[in-house]
């Protein structure tokens, strides 16, 4: 064997093993970005989600239907519309609330929360209010929205499914964007895909606070 081609030889194994070590290391980055967001744990305010359907001391949310009315804290609402949206496993529904001056500005969020570490899930409640930020586009970093900064924790593109007057298409796709500030407030920006941004904050409810009455 000549020295040349034991150079060659030499080469082709590097390139070769160059090329596994890529591989690898480009396999270990696509692994971690398939992982799903960790939830946290319940909060104090939040509750689990079987211990809400077994207590009938306890009205469950996530039984709220279009044309209730529907009791948050001392407020009352109608239920006029609701959007049915899921994304990676996760399901929630976001229910738009009549004050009765036709201001259709309040939504009301009720999300199965998966636990960590296999434990139970729990419900989230969060009550949304309009922001007018005026074309604010939603960034991949930090924002600063009415002097407060709100730091990026997930964004993504959930499909859903609309029932009743809720202004979107029947079904669709909507991107959403979500922020949390340091004093645990939160942000969310979100639009159907094609249309213009558009911002909520987020008040969170206890699952306690949120009752309804059927129609007849």
């Amino acid at each position: 064997m000549t020295t040349m081609t034991v150079i060659v030889l030499g080469l082709v194994t590097v390139v070769v093993l160059l090329c596994a070590v890529l591989g690898a290391v480009a396999a270990s980055r696509r692994s971690r970005a398939r992982q799903p967001v960790r939830t946290p744990p319940a909060a104090p305010g939040e509750s689990p989600a079987r211990d809400l359907a077994s207590d009938p001391d306890y009205f469950d949310p996530r039984t709220i239907k279009v044309g209730d009315t529907v009791y948050v804290e001392a407020a009352r609402y109608r239920a006029v519309g609701a959007v049915h949206c899921a994304v990676q496993g996760e399901q929630w529904t976001d229910y738009l609330l009549d004050e009765g001056a036709r201001r259709y500005d309040n939504w009301l969020t009720v999300a199965e929360r998966p636990g960590p570490g296999g434990e139970p899930s729990h419900l989230e409640v969060l009550l949304w209010t309009d922001v007018p930020t005026q074309g604010m586009v939603p960034a991949k970093h930090m924002l600063i929205v009415d002097g407060v900064e709100f730091s990026p924790i997930e964004r993504g593109t959930a499909a859903f499914r609309s029932e009743g007057r809720t202004g979107l298409p029947e079904r669709g796709l909507l991107d959403f964007a979500d922020y949390r500030a340091g004093d645990g407030r939160l942000l969310s920006f979100q639009r159907v895909q094609g249309g213009q941004w558009e911002a909520a904050y987020a008040r969170p409810l206890t699952p306690g606070s949120v009752r309804a009455e059927r129609l007849p």
